[in-house]
Order: structure tokens, then sequence, then C-alpha cells
């Protein structure tokens, strides 16, 4: 069996393979068998498991099968119902639950569905674990404990979970502080934040102006959100709103849009919010870290403000993982996943919106002035399709095109080469100083990968 968990959990197509109901059931089982191995403050007390998910119409099917495999186990169920992740993950902490299951595929079409896993402490569970949860699901171990009577788990809903995530959102911003006078859009896409979002902001004095904030089961991250940000620019005009925030399906994303309807990216809303937090003698270490995908305008500003910069892998459970390892609080993606380690475990984007929104404030500047902080540069990606995947560094002609490449850029710009973690995929990067210059590198570079590793 291949590899159950993905870089953020468990992911598919909903109803086929690993996300039926049959084998959801048996995540939930396999879970709670490891939240039940897990040391416990009290010997006497009943082991709880807390799910939640997005608005995705398979969610009512398959949180029936999750829920089914945690009490078929044992343990008591505790159902949250559409809440962002970031929500479920405070909520499990909140509550002192064993473990928070959260169903969705985030940004991914409504097709789609996914399972993600924190721990008690409200971070994702670590590889180990995974592994431990696979392992119990192919040995099928994990069907040889069945509990009965009372020892059943039983499942019942929290009526007051959405009032719970309003609260502590809102403690993340300063109490001396206020939205009034800003105009807001919110672009919910049709996904978790569509409840809680505007109550947020709304509740901090904004005028708010919703969109995609009515889910129907099918039309989560349908052209909107995060990725597909068009909707969000016209409204941000059209009612001459100060700031649009964009979020994905299950609320851990932001991007946001200026007054003039310019889209900014997570490097663009960290820069912000770290040059903010280092003015104010609150940006810990006085470091940040983003993953190897940040683009090189955001590397020249960190230089310029004097802030220290660590970079991970891709994916913000490694970007989360060096904040920990470097003491750091602020950092995240360009996609716009952004962690705040002084108010949260993982990434949120309600939190990283009201960071970004008490800049703003603090500052009593524009979002466009404020965005001036660091200067995007001209970046093409381009895809090679490769037979094989040998250690790139050991491909002399490819590291001949990249140190070429790299000599042309001097120090006014930058390549990665690296293979997809999933795809039979080389991604080829290069940003510059101007469009021309970055695709004739990245198309150069590209020609050679692609010959030297049987490109199809």
């Amino acid at each position: 069996m291949a590899r159950l968990f993905g870089t953020d959990g468990v992911r598919g197509i909903a109803n086929v393979g690993s996300m039926t109901a049959e084998n959801v059931l048996e995540i939930g089982r396999a879970t709670a068998q490891v939240c039940l191995s897990q040391q416990h403050v009290s010997k006497t007390a009943r082991r709880r498991i807390v799910i939640g998910k997005d608005t995705r119409a398979s969610g009512y099917m398959l949180e029936n099968a999750l829920s089914a495999g945690i009490c078929s186990m044992g343990v008591d169920v505790l159902l949250l119902g559409p809440l962002p992740t970031p929500g479920i993950a405070f909520t499990t902490m909140s509550m002192r639950a064993d473990a928070g299951l959260v169903l969705s595929a985030s940004h991914n079409p409504y097709e789609d569905n996914g399972i993600k896993i924190f721990g008690g402490d409200g971070f994702k569970i670590p590889d180990e674990m995974e592994n431990e949860i696979q392992a119990l699901i192919e040995s099928g171990k994990v069907k040889e404990a069945r509990p009965t009577s009372n020892e059943v788990g039983r499942a019942k809903r929290i009526d007051d979970a959405i009032g719970r995530y309003i609260v502590f959102c809102k403690n993340t911003f300063p109490q001396d502080f206020s939205l009034e006078g800003l105009r807001i859009v919110l672009d919910c896409a049709n996904g978790a934040t569509y409840k809680v979002a505007p109550i947020i902001f709304e509740e901090l004095g904004a005028e708010v102006f919703a969109i995609h904030h009515q889910p129907n089961g099918i039309n989560i991250n349908d052209n909107c959100g995060s990725q597909h940000t068009d909707d969000l620019i016209e409204k941000v005009k059209e009612t001459r709103a100060d700031i649009g925030l964009a979020f994905d399906g299950d609320g851990d994303r932001l991007i946001a849009v200026d007054e003039r309807g310019n889209e900014l990216t997570g490097d663009h809303i960290i820069a912000i919010i770290a040059q903010h937090m280092q003015e104010e003698g609150r940006l810990k270490n006085n470091r940040v870290i983003t993953t190897v995908m940040s683009n090189f305008g955001f590397v020249k500003a960190m230089e310029k403000l004097g802030i220290e910069q660590g970079q991970s892998d891709v994916g913000d459970r490694y970007v989360l993982k060096k904040m920990l390892e470097t003491d750091s609080i602020l950092g995240g993606e360009a996609s716009g996943h952004l962690i705040c380690r002084d108010f949260h475990t993982t990434g949120d984007g309600i939190i990283a919106a009201l960071q970004l929104l008490r800049a703003m404030q603090g500052k009593k500047k524009k979002l466009s002035s404020l965005s001036q902080v660091m200067t995007l540069f001209p970046q093409k990606l381009i895809n090679v399709n490769v037979t094989d995947k040998p250690p790139l560094e050991e491909v002399k002609s490819i590291q001949q095109a990249i140190d070429t490449a790299t000599g042309t850029l001097k120090d006014q710009g930058r390549v990665l080469v690296r293979y997809s973690g999933t795809q039979s995929m080389c991604r080829v990067m290069v940003e510059g100083p101007t469009v021309a210059m970055t695709n004739s590198l990245a198309s150069d570079i590209a020609q050679v990968v692609s010959k030297s590793l049987g490109g199809i």
C-alpha cells in the first residue's frame, strides 16, 4: 500500500480510493487506537476526539463514517460542524481532546475531500504517528478491538464551537485598536469561513461586504477564494473598500487585495507584518521563516530591513517545524499560509488578516503604501516531465545550466530546480530583474533538464 498521508494529511476524490466511507471509517478506528495508546492525564476519563469539516457535500457522508470508526473503539466524538481548520485545532486544545480531525481538501475543488489530524496540543501530528495509523490499518489489528455495552463511544454536537473560535480570533487583535471606519470585502470561498469571518470583522467595527459566503456543498473554491481573486478585486473597486481579504475553502490561507485592486501575495503580507512587528519590538529573534519558493523580492526586502530569514521545504508543516527549531513566531508561504505562532499553533487566515489590519491601523497607512516594503521580482516556473529522478547535483549538464543562469543573474535573482514530490516532474523556477531575462533563463534550463532526464 502506498503511503496514505501526503504533505497535508489524506486527500483524494470523495467516495473513491482512500476517501471512501469504508476507508475513512478505518482511519477513524486507527486514529482512535493511537490516541488510546497515548499517555492520558486521567486514568478514568473517557478519551475524546473532535471532528470538524468544511462545506463540501461529501462531508456529511465522511463525517458519519469517521465518527462511527472512532466510537467503535470506545472513544467519544465531539462534532463541530463547518468550522475553519485552525478553529478545529483551537477547539481541540480548548476542550482538552486527544485529537482533532478535519474533513477538508483545502483549496481543492468540491469533488475532493481529505483528513487532517491535529494532536491534543493543537499541532498537526508528526510523520511517525501518521505511519502508526497506516500500519494499524494495513495490519488489520485495529479490527480486533471491539468494545461493547457502555464502553462504546458516543457522539455529540458542540453548538457553541463557532462562538468560542470567534472570541479566540478577536482576542488576537489589540483591545485598544478598532476597525471602525474601514470598509472590508471578504471572499469566503463558499467555505468554512462563510459564517465566522463576517461576524469577527463586523464585531471589531468594520463595514463588511461579504462575497461567496453562501455554500451549497458544490461551490466551494469555485472561481473564488484565495486562488481566484477576480471577483474580490472587482468588489473592492465597486465598494471603494480599504482592503479585500480572500480565504481558501478551509480558512487557513489568506490573500489580500489593496484599495487600488492590486493583489498581494503571502510574501507581501508576511513582509508587512514582519516590518510592523520589528518596529514594535515584537518580532522574536528578529527572524521570519518562509519556504524556498518565496519570491526573491521578499529576500531582498528582509535584507534591507535587517531581518533574518530562514527557509524550509515547501509545505506549512515544514515552515512550522523550522519555526519551532529556530524559536521564530512568524512564517508562511507565498500561497497565503501564514503562521502567527504567538497566537496559534497552525496557519490561520483570519488571524493573519487581523495582524495585517493591525499594521494598517497601527501605522495609519493604506495597504498600497505598506506593500511597498517589497517589490515582486518577475518569476517564471516551468514544469518539465521526466522519466527518471536522479539526484540533480549529480547531473553535470543541469548543474552547468544552473551555474550559467546564476552567473548571469548575479545578486539580482535566483534559480531553483527541484523535483515534484508527487509527480514525475522537475520544476524549474527563475526569478530575475526583468521578465525577458527571467523567461529566457528558465527556458534554457528547462530544455537542458528535458534533454538530460528524458522528458516526455
